[in-house]
């Protein structure tokens, strides 16, 4: 690392010795875990003849691989080789567009092309992949390994990997092959539902080919509303907007809905989406906010914490969430404007370097923004029930959401049942939410036990999925079975990687391969470790840490195991 103090993220990849005895993080500074990730050293290939050289190596010693991405965006350990004899491969520089076929409507790029850089070509060759995440600093082929996608229940729906057509993936192979191959798949191999989200698994990407849709513009307006039956309502907008998703304050009985659709090219309108989530922003004000925050958990402050919650919603409504109509200013709804201009974000990543006088906001030098992210996948069909459950929580606890409500409130977002094994097994409703961090592994959060309930029901009650690249541990406990696929997808993995050197112990226990996600130690309710059962003591997460052989009986809340 050359020291210099910038405003766009450094690498995730920091080395002592050149490229060698390494550690890897994510953008946010640390792991669900908190545990620090090493490797013995750091690949950047510049070509697919290169990874697979590199690729050949490992597999040849046995030696341990994970591939990384520019930013890092996973919160879980997914770029973790597991061991620091393991070896990472950045796709840092393979981030080339290799082939626009404007006629089939066809894309081809590297793995580490960024999705700015994807849809802005595609929108100069008039085309359009009409749903990415919101954030536009994550690379083509960690988009496809974790499953991310935008909102809607339209068409294919909104997972960017139902939109892949091909993939060129470099594994291991024998040493008569040697010790490593490409395997090109197409639409007509089965075992591109294994490859389109599989959490980095079975090797690592070169190329990913997507299908495209001719460009066109969106209109996009916020609308801010009371609800009488939330379940209801959002079923019946899903069925209304092809792009449309709802932030809910449940403290506040209100809703934010985003009416957001397709319309002609021809239409007026030059809008840009520039989410105040995701701009440059000064660190002074980081560190303000993350003052006040760390405050008002110190001291109970519920009340503060609701009246900012409030200041904040309506800010951010006021400005629009950062649409502008021309590029500029706001002026009123609808915005219109192109896709690659409304669909995604992220202008900090690419702000001037100023000295860390302005940073993205989750950018982890400074520590000023820490945060845990829930976000889980609801069936449509359990959707109002979980909803309601919640809102009995909140009468119960009429304050405790509002630390959500500072960041954002509850994101839902629509996803549609996905062709690939590890994907979404049916239409579904993911709720995204962002909460208070303590610094301090062993200081609960104020309403701790309300956030780990919410966390519990909709995982365990209500049946959720995770998100490959979000959540702590408890989310994937015992995700595999929730899978009716798992098993195709796990003979695909041994197919490709029977050595299993693109497995961690991460992704073994998270695939129910080895071992329990489960980890027992002091402050383990507090991180999402570990869950309850019948053969375990459950602390209560307000008051105690959870501490093995001991028990609180006057939990109310069973957060997790001893």
């Amino acid at each position: 690392m050359n020291g210099v103090l910038s405003s766009p993220p450094p690498d995730p990849i920091r080395c002592i010795s050149g490229n060698k005895d390494c550690t890897i993080t994510n953008a946010y500074g640390a792991f669900p875990d908190r545990s620090i990730c090493r490797a013995s050293q750091v690949l950047y290939p510049t070509t697919e003849k290169e990874l697979i050289s590199m690729v050949a190596s490992a597999s040849k010693s046995n030696t341990k691989v994970k591939a990384a991405t520019r930013y890092s965006h996973s919160i879980p350990k997914v770029a973790c080789p597991g061991g620091q004899d393991g070896i990472i491969i950045s796709t840092n520089k393979l981030n080339r567009v290799v082939n626009v076929d404007v006629k089939n409507r066809r894309m081809t790029v590297e793995s580490g092309v960024l999705l700015r850089d994807l849809i802005n070509e595609a929108a100069r060759n008039g085309l359009a992949l009409p749903h990415t995440p919101y954030f536009w600093g994550l690379t083509v082929a960690g988009v496809v390994a974790t499953g991310a996608h935008g909102s809607s229940l339209w068409g294919k729906g909104s997972a960017v990997h139902e939109y892949v057509v091909g993939m060129r993936i470099v594994t291991p192979a024998t040493a008569k092959e040697g010790y490593a191959k490409v395997r090109s798949l197409s639409e007509s191999d089965e075992e591109l539902n294994a490859a389109k989200v599989a959490i980095g698994v079975l090797g690592v990407v070169s190329q990913v080919t997507l299908k495209l849709q001719p460009l066109f513009k969106r209109s996009i307006t916020y609308e801010m509303k009371n609800y009488s039956d939330l379940g209801e309502e959002l079923i019946r907008f899903g069925k209304e907007h092809e792009f449309g998703d709802v932030s809910w304050y449940p403290t506040q009985k209100m809703a934010v809905f985003r009416l957001d659709d397709r319309v002609p090219i021809s239409q007026n309108g030059n809008g840009l989406y520039d989410s105040i989530e995701f701009r440059a922003t000064p660190s002074a004000q980081l560190a303000a906010t993350r003052a006040t925050e760390e405050l008002q958990e110190a001291t109970g402050d519920a009340n503060g914490k609701c009246v900012d919650a409030v200041n904040v919603t309506w800010s951010d409504f006021t400005e629009a969430y950062g649409l502008t109509n021309n590029g500029k200013i706001f002026t009123g709804y609808p915005v219109i404007g192109q896709n690659n201009r409304m669909q995604t974000t992220g202008s900090c990543l690419f702000s001037k370097e100023d000295g860390l006088r302005t940073i993205c906001p989750f950018d982890s030098r400074l520590k000023l923004y820490f945060f845990h992210e829930t976000s889980i996948t609801v069936p449509l069909s359990k959707v109002s029930s979980f909803i309601k459950d919640v809102e009995k929580l909140v009468e119960l606890e009429p304050k405790a959401l509002c630390t959500l409500e500072l960041k954002g409130g509850l994101l839902l977002r629509y996803i549609k049942a996905s062709s690939a094994y590890l994907g979404t097994t049916e239409d579904s409703l993911d709720f995204d939410f962002v909460y208070y961090k303590s610094k301090n592994p062993l200081v609960p959060r104020l309403f701790e036990d309300i956030f780990e309930e919410i966390e519990q029901m909709g995982l365990f009650k209500y049946g959720a999925l995770p998100h490959w690249g979000k959540n702590r541990n408890v989310a994937f406990h015992e995700v595999i079975k929730k899978h009716p696929n798992a098993d195709k997808f796990l003979s695909v993995k041994r197919k490709y990687d029977p050595q299993g050197i693109f497995s961690s112990k991460w992704t073994d226990q998270i695939l129910g391969l080895k071992g329990s996600v489960m980890i027992f130690r002091d402050g383990c309710a507090l991180e999402g470790l570990c869950i309850c059962s019948e053969d375990r003591h459950c602390a209560p997460t307000r008051k105690y840490y959870c501490r093995p052989g001991k028990v609180y009986k006057e939990a109310r809340v069973c957060a997790f195991e001893g």
